[in-house]
């Protein structure tokens, strides 16, 4: 039997009823399957994310791995295939998977261990930056959702979305962040990204200091991936600070950047505005000060 933790239950029938308590059955269907299939032993209690069910397991030969049930969407589809080009360099390593599923067999870090658990911000911004300067400078697979296509597709959308704002200052600040997208579109880059590198997807390990875990990978600019580490444990005091140290670890070009960064902010306020929400004010005071402070 997989034990299904009460928060993960709760957390999908709140959300979507009983198709959400029948979705997390599946998942421990899924489970049990793949526990025979690759002949893995539980090693622990079960963890959780916002969608994931995560198993410590023992392979047959005694390593110890986890066992990750999603589901799979346009994000996560791409998870393997970073994964598989990273090869663990700089990121948590696969060691098997079922494409059909999502389901994934990766190394097991140290869950106690978060970056989000140092307290100084600042060096935690600074492992995220190595992190991200290691990762891409990889050339990202063929197919897998591409940073060109996303920039259309908000570009597109913004015009019905500034009609939902009632605020005119909100309004011109997101009309700004379009203009920026439109000056860099053209050029969306190529780099293998991880999109979501906040505090929380960098665990420790014995193997490295620091490694990335829950990629929803894209191909694209590398500037597209600073904007989680501007928005973690936020501190609007800190917002140029963490910019100016990402990019220049990164290796940046500082203008590109913050067009690509706008463009994160535009993309989460699509979001917010399509579930009939305002954008968060944590988003609009990055733009801004990204915005006020090009130099």
């Amino acid at each position: 039997m997989i034990d299904i933790p009460d928060e993960l239950i709760a957390q999908h029938v709140r959300y979507d009823g009983e198709a959400g308590r029948a979705y997390v059955a599946s998942l421990a269907e899924r489970g049990t399957h793949f526990l025979e299939h690759w002949r893995l032993r539980p090693d622990g209690p079960t963890m959780y994310g916002r969608c994931a069910l995560v198993l410590p397991v023992l392979r047959a030969d005694g390593t110890r791995a986890v066992l990750k049930l999603q589901d799979t969407d346009e994000e996560t589809v791409g998870e393997p295939v970073a994964l598989r080009a990273w090869h663990g360099d700089g990121a948590v390593r696969l060691l098997d998977s079922d494409d059909a599923t999502g389901t994934l067999l990766l190394e097991r870090l140290n869950p106690d261990r978060l970056l989000d658990d140092l307290p100084d911000t600042r060096e935690a911004t600074l492992v995220v930056a190595r992190l991200l300067a290691h990762l891409t400078t990889t050339q990202a697979p063929p197919d897998l959702r591409r940073l060109g296509d996303l920039a259309d597709a908000m570009l597109a959308d913004t015009p019905a979305a500034l009609k939902e704002i009632p605020d005119p200052a909100t309004r011109r600040l997101i009309a700004d962040c379009a203009a920026a997208v439109r000056e860099v579109a053209d050029a969306p880059g190529d780099r293998l990204l991880h999109w979501d590198l906040h505090f929380e997807n960098v665990l420790a390990a014995d193997r490295a200091p620091w490694l990335a875990i829950d990629p929803k990978p894209l191909a694209g600019d590398p500037g597209f991936d600073l904007f989680p580490a501007l928005w973690n444990r936020f501190d609007a005091g800190e917002v140029l600070w963490r910019f100016d140290a990402m990019t220049e670890v990164l290796g940046l070009d500082r203008a590109r950047a913050r067009a690509w960064t706008l463009g994160r902010v535009l993309q989460n306020s699509l979001w917010q505005i399509d579930e009939g929400d305002t954008p968060l004010d944590a988003h609009m005071e990055i733009a801004r000060r990204l915005r006020d402070h090009p130099g």
